[in-house]
């Protein structure tokens, strides 16, 4: 049969980045390596802007939103990527909305986290998310009364946007009363002093955490830390910042779990049930105390310089313009994201006198760069000659990559040598913190339990699901789990000629529904299901199963549930649980995941293997009932769901009463108990189990060369979840009967004389329902008939 044509090309992109610093700069750079970016116009831009092979500067100021829309329109732009803070709060992303151009960053009211830290400090409130102590205040004098009141040292925040000046540290009472004087009656930063949030001075180190969000998924970029003053061992005035590394050495493994669960998710989580749902990049400052992280602040945006850092480790095989798109496109979970294992520090070059008066107009001038340096322009503006000139304060960023954070470091700094302007100012210790952090890491005696594996919750396991094992037992093995093996006696189970027969199969993508969900105890039936499914169709009964279940951390109760589901399983197609393997393997999976594979022999005696030879033209094909999506096509529901902002908690729209993670985890049907009565008769041809591929692969895979079948897609029930999936996805039929099993979960071959005779047996034996759905004819392939039936269904 012929290949079908792709079902669309993606839309080339035309992006507006709004913006002219460092971080504009590396977004550019990284955007314009995407394939299915056209072109990158930077608004205002600056001096690197201008050189880029796919990167345009447009002379549009970010706050000139008639000339930033106007242009978008006329320029075909189809998405917008907001750099700076200040357009965000001010509302840019509903203007852009209102013609049709979707907006990589929040709306208004969700930029009021960065915008009002009394209102994002309140939520925090709200929302039990780990924050310093605080109080609100309008009034100066309640302000002073309550400082003078606290035992404890304080920070002073104008609420408002303040270019990133608005904070004082003051280090004793009559500093914290100068510094309410100076925000509240001097109204040194204008009216982002109206209001001012006094909270609890933290200690510890600081973390930068870049997320993104599609307001439901968060995808976390590894943590970053930066240096905010001008000089050496953070001294001096604070400024935008000196200069990042990531990974940071302080971010282990657990810590970065913890933010993700105590403070990243819950926060997104929040903010939609608020109805602010946050699409676009939050940034998270962190502190991490001793009591555990907590939030300093949150960004609406990118930051800088981290974001110069971050972008330079994504893989080359992680699209960002994907990525940015898909948060926009509510379908984050579905996008290919990798970084590199490397690091990188970032080293920003400043004009002499900054963060005070600085000149403008000097000459920057650069030699050959060593490979995997980039120099990333900000306060810069390029001459119509081609010369570069300083414009800024923050002249330039220079970033580079490395296997480890030494050789980065290292690299960096020859970078910057390679850099020439007057006055150029630098630190020469970025990522001094981390090496110090390394040292104090160091462990005095190593543990299998300090690598992350625990043996101790591995023997728990094996205790909690021995009765669960024992249930499974039947002749010929005793299901005792805690050796190096199962033994199976084939004698003993009654077999006179056996061959074996084996099989094994995962449950794909199914797993981040139940890891998302929260719902363990049915997955293990899928993993029995796929693989004795596929013994069957062999007309092999199954003997016995070993699972595989992998980790990062063991957590007893899911890795239990998991289980619970395997021996369920086992009971249900009559196969004993003999083994299996729990691996604890932090360095390879995230957090929570897990991954589970299992492995099924069984035995069928030797005439009765299955497909039969006589599979002729003129055959018929039963059709044995799903229970619903069983373990496969779940990439592309999860894309689904995801693109019309389902979650897995919501209602099912044509079963009110049920969650849609209970629907889509519905165990795949197990049809062993069902089949092996009419396989053992021999009045079975052949039998196709529909998984991956659906119909159209799957039916024949067991047909003879020359031997090619119709199925009538009318003849059985379209289950609703697939009419649902159809119509929500705009799924073609072809489509769906390639990539589901849409109602019939196992198809028998059998001689048209005898299939009244085999349909009504397997309905004796079974609770799944029986329908005539085809027949077997001269040629190749698998021609589906009457699919006009599903589009109805699926409109009705």
């Amino acid at each position: 049969m012929a290949q079908s044509a792709p079902l669309f090309e993606p839309e080339k992109l035309r992006i507006l980045l709004i913006g002219n610093g460092g971080r504009e700069h590396a977004l550019a750079w990284k955007l314009a390596q995407s394939p299915r970016v056209d072109e990158v116009f930077v608004a205002p831009g600056n001096g690197g802007t201008v050189f880029g092979a796919k990167t345009i500067s447009v002379n549009i100021a970010v706050d000139d939103f008639n000339g930033l829309v106007d242009f978008a329109k006329q320029g075909n732009v189809n998405l917008v990527i907001v750099g700076p803070e200040q357009p965000l709060v001010n509302g840019v992303e509903g203007i852009f909305r209102k013609v049709g151009i979707p907006v990589f960053g929040p709306d208004v009211r969700a930029a009021a986290m960065e915008g009002s830290k009394a209102f994002s400090k309140d939520f925090m409130a709200r929302h039990a998310i780990p924050t310093a102590e605080y109080r609100n205040f309008t009034d100066h004098a309640a302000a002073v009364e309550y400082v003078k009141a606290v035992e404890h040292d304080v920070v002073l925040k104008a609420s408002g946007l303040a270019a990133g000046k608005g904070v004082i540290i003051p280090s004793t009472k009559d500093e914290a009363l100068a510094g309410l004087n100076d925000i509240m009656v001097s109204r040194e930063f204008g009216a982002a002093g109206d209001e001012v949030v006094v909270e609890e001075f933290l200690t510890g180190q600081e973390l930068s955490i870049l997320t993104f969000s599609d307001g439901y998924t968060t995808l976390s970029l590894p943590p970053a830390q930066d240096h905010k003053r001008i000089g050496e061992g953070d001294t001096g005035p604070n400024t935008g910042g000196m200069g990042t590394y990531s990974p940071a050495p302080a971010a282990t493994r657990a810590v970065v779990d913890e933010i993700q669960r105590t403070i990243v998710q819950p926060t997104i989580d929040g903010m939609r049930k608020d109805g602010i749902p946050f699409i676009g990049m939050l940034f998270t400052g962190i502190m991490l105390t001793p009591k555990g992280p907590k939030v300093l602040e949150y960004n609406v945006r990118f930051g800088d310089p981290e974001t110069q850092s971050l972008v330079a480790l994504l893989s080359a095989d992680t699209d960002l313009a994907e990525l940015m798109l898909a948060c926009v496109e509510r379908r984050l979970d579905c996008v290919k994201f990798e970084m590199k294992k490397e690091a990188a520090v970032t080293v920003v070059l400043a004009a002499k006198g900054y963060p005070g008066s600085y000149p403008k107009g000097d000459e920057i001038t650069f030699d050959p760069l060593p490979e995997n340096v980039h120099v990333f322009h900000a306060g810069t503006k390029a001459t119509p000659e081609g010369k570069i000139l300083t414009n800024g304060g923050r002249v330039l960023a220079v970033t580079a990559t490395a296997p480890t954070l030494k050789e980065a470091q290292a690299l960096a700094y020859k970078g910057v040598d390679c850099v020439h302007f007057k006055g150029k100012t630098f630190r020469r210790d970025i990522a001094y913190k981390a090496f110090l952090e390394e040292e104090a890491q160091q462990p005095e005696g190593m543990t299998y339990a300090s690598a992350g594996v625990d043996i101790d919750a591995g023997n728990a396991l094996v205790e909690r699901i021995k009765p669960m094992v024992k249930a499974t037992k039947r002749l010929g093995t005793d299901s005792v789990i805690g050796g190096f093996g199962g033994l199976f006696d084939l004698k003993a189970a009654g077999f006179k000629d056996p061959i074996l027969v084996g099989g094994t199969d995962g449950v794909g993508t199914k797993l981040k529904i139940a890891q998302t969900y929260g719902k363990h105890d049915t997955i293990g039936i899928d993993l029995v299901a796929m693989s004795v499914n596929d013994l069957v169709v062999q007309g092999a009964e199954p003997l016995f199963f070993l699972d595989y279940f992998a980790c990062g951390k063991l957590d007893v109760p899911t890795a239990a549930d998991v289980v619970k589901g395997v021996a369920e399983g086992c009971i249900q197609s009559g196969c004993a649980l003999v083994g299996g393997e729990t691996a604890e393997m932090p360095s390879l999976y995230e957090g929570e995941d897990y991954d589970v594979a299992g492995f099924a022999v069984g035995a069928v005696e030797r005439e009765l293997v299955l497909p039969q030879p006589t599979i002729a033209p003129g055959d018929v094909l039963l059709g044995i009932a799903s229970s619903g999506v069983h373990s496969n096509g779940f990439s592309l529901v999860r894309k689904i769901v995801s693109a019309h902002g389902y979650t897995y908690s919501s209602e099912v729209p044509y079963a009110p009463a049920k969650t849609l993670g209970d629907e889509l985890l519905t165990p795949t049907t197990i049809y062993v108990k069902q089949l092996l009565p009419a396989i053992r008769q021999g009045l079975i041809k052949g039998l196709s189990h529909i998984t991956g591929g659906g119909f159209t692969e799957n039916i024949p895979r067991v047909l003879p060369p020359g031997v090619g079948c119709t199925v009538d897609a009318a003849s059985f029930e379209f289950l609703p979840v697939f009419r649902w999936l159809m119509k929500l996805g705009r799924v073609d039929p072809n489509e769906m009967a390639r990539t589901f099993n849409c109602g019939i979960g196992m198809c028998v071959v059998v001689a048209a004389d005898r299939a009244d005779e085999v349909a009504n047996l397997l309905r004796a034996h079974g609770d799944a329902h029986v329908f005539r759905i085809g027949e077997t004819v001269a040629g190749e392939g698998c021609e589906m008939r009457n699919l006009e039936s599903w589009v109805e269904q699926a409109r009705a």
